[in-house]
């Protein structure tokens, strides 16, 4: 006779393999090991950051630092790559591209490398119709406690989690009134915009909605959702900006979840979010997702004809009109923009788009 002990066993085996079937956790790792390759990377090839800082920073990361102990990097900086690993599995690879950031390699399959002239594109034809926020040195704040503030703003405690602040830029009437920068940073220095790069993907599309290209309340212009009986073909693309479409994409950071798992495992990030199957009617539900901001990337690469045009639209349209100078847009390996993370920006011209936003 079976006893029950054995029963309960079996079933608890059960359930874990079914929960590791599910749940994928090499999935998981290899996200956290794509992570720490892709931002060492880009901060250290763009940034021109020491890239052991970086990893120490990268590795403090909620999710992350639980693995620590066993993350490990190489940087190669003949061939511009950086690799990371748990104990020497589950391993991501990172390459560098000037002019063009960063990209994973994923796979056998190779992405998509721009080959625009990308310092003919930086060169504006006409003149910002911003005016210059600051001139060449770093500005002092003059008044005591504008200076007091960004003393705090720098200021570390003795334990995690840590701040590492590494520019504040007040900007009051159009113009520079204080900064300040943190050790091996300056004014020209590009900075990780992270979820800022989404900002970017918003202006993009209101440009493109101001010139005709479309607009937010028709829907999405995406093949794989037309068929009249795909539910997502009500998805407007101000569903997409707003994130509330209703599908399964939502953004947890755990590494389970379908967005960190677009990031960091899909050479085609937009291609793997079109997939996901809804959850809510359209505009009933508000989740925050990047792999909705990146299927808007797609739609401009779409609207305005490819991965060169959408450089040159981004640069044509917004940068050079802001007289934003020292940017980097990082792209994915199917060639669309990296939309929800990977732009660098100096903290000027972060501040230069952030003074242009509020003039629209």
């Amino acid at each position: 006779m079976i006893s029950r002990k054995w029963i309960a066993g079996a079933l608890v085996a059960v359930a874990l393999v079914v929960a590791a079937i599910v749940l994928r956790p090499d999935r998981a790792v290899r996200v956290a090991t794509g992570y720490v390759a892709h931002t060492i990377c880009s901060k250290t090839f763009v940034s021109g950051f020491d890239p052991q800082s970086v990893f120490a920073e990268a590795s403090e990361r909620d999710g992350i630092r639980r693995l620590r102990p066993l993350l490990r990097y190489h940087l190669d900086r003949a061939a511009r790559r950086v690799d990371a690993s748990v104990a020497g599995l589950f391993a991501s690879r990172a390459e560098f591209h000037e002019g063009f950031g960063c990209v994973m390699l994923l796979g056998s399959e190779q992405p998509y490398l721009l080959r625009s002239d990308i310092e003919a594109l930086k060169t504006p034809k006409a003149p910002p119709l911003l005016a210059e926020i600051a001139g060449p040195k770093v500005v002092e704040p003059a008044d005591p406690a504008l200076k007091a503030a960004l003393d705090h703003a720098f200021e570390e405690g003795e334990a995690p989690p840590f701040r590492r602040t590494k520019a504040v830029v007040v900007v009051r009437d159009g113009s520079v009134i204080a900064e300040r920068y943190a050790d091996g940073v300056g004014i020209d220095t590009p900075l990780l915009g992270f979820s800022m790069t989404k900002s970017v993907i918003n202006a993009l599309i209101g440009i493109m909605t101001q010139q005709g290209f479309l607009s937010p309340s028709i829907p999405a212009p995406i093949p794989e959702w037309r068929a009249a009986s795909d539910p997502r073909h009500v998805i407007e693309v101000e569903h997409l900006l707003r994130m509330t479409t209703g599908l399964a994409l939502d953004e947890t950071n755990s590494g389970f979840d379908a967005s960190s798992q677009m990031l960091y495992l899909h050479n085609d990030m937009a291609g793997f979010a079109v997939k996901a199957p809804p959850i809510a009617p359209p505009g009933t539900r508000w989740a925050y997702s990047s792999p909705t901001t990146q299927l808007l990337a797609r739609i401009i690469c779409d609207a305005v004809g490819g991965p060169e045009q959408t450089l040159a639209f981004a640069w044509r349209e917004l940068f050079n009109p802001l007289g934003m100078r020292d940017v980097t847009l990082e792209f994915d390996g199917a060639g669309t923009l990296q939309a929800s993370t990977y732009t660098l920006a100096s903290a000027r011209d972060w501040a230069r788009f952030e003074i242009g936003r509020a003039h629209v």
